[in-house]
C-alpha cells in the first residue's frame, strides 16, 4: 500500500519541476502556489525573485476541513489579502495537482475576489 503512494508522490514531484521551470514569480506577478492534502489546503504568494513568501492563507485559519465550498472561500480572502499588500496580478502553479476540484475552487474563488491570472 506505502508503494502506491510513494509512486503517486513521485510522480507529482515529477510534474511539479517541469512546472517551475516555466512558471516563475516576479516583483510585478509573484507566483500563487497552491498546496493540496487529504484534509487540508494552503496557498502562498512568492516573489522568486527574493525567495520571499508575500501572502499566505490555509484552510486551518478557517477551523474545517477544505471542501470546495471553503476553498472558494479562501481563494476570495487570499485576493483580499493580495488587495491589501497591493498585489494584483499573478501567475498560478497547480503545484503538480490536476486543475480540478479544490484546487480549481481556490483559483476560481481569487478571480472572483480580483485577481488576474
Amino acid at each position: 500500500m506505502g508503494n502506491k503512494v510513494a509512486k503517486k508522490n513521485e510522480l507529482r514531484f515529477r510534474r511539479k519541476l517541469r512546472i517551475r521551470k516555466k512558471v516563475s514569480g516576479t516583483t510585478a506577478r509573484p507566483r500563487l502556489s497552491v498546496f493540496r492534502s487529504a484534509r487540508h489546503i494552503t496557498a502562498q504568494v512568492i516573489d522568486d525573485s527574493t525567495g520571499k513568501t508575500l501572502v499566505a492563507i490555509n484552510s486551518y485559519e478557517i477551523g474545517s476541513r477544505a471542501n470546495k465550498e471553503v476553498c472558494t472561500k479562501i481563494g476570495k480572502d487570499l485576493a483580499a489579502k493580495c488587495k491589501a499588500a497591493k498585489i494584483e496580478a499573478v501567475v498560478f502553479d497547480k503545484n503538480g495537482y490536476m486543475y480540478h476540484g479544490r484546487v480549481a475552487a481556490l483559483a476560481a474563488g481569487a478571480r472572483e475576489g480580483g485577481l488576474d491570472f
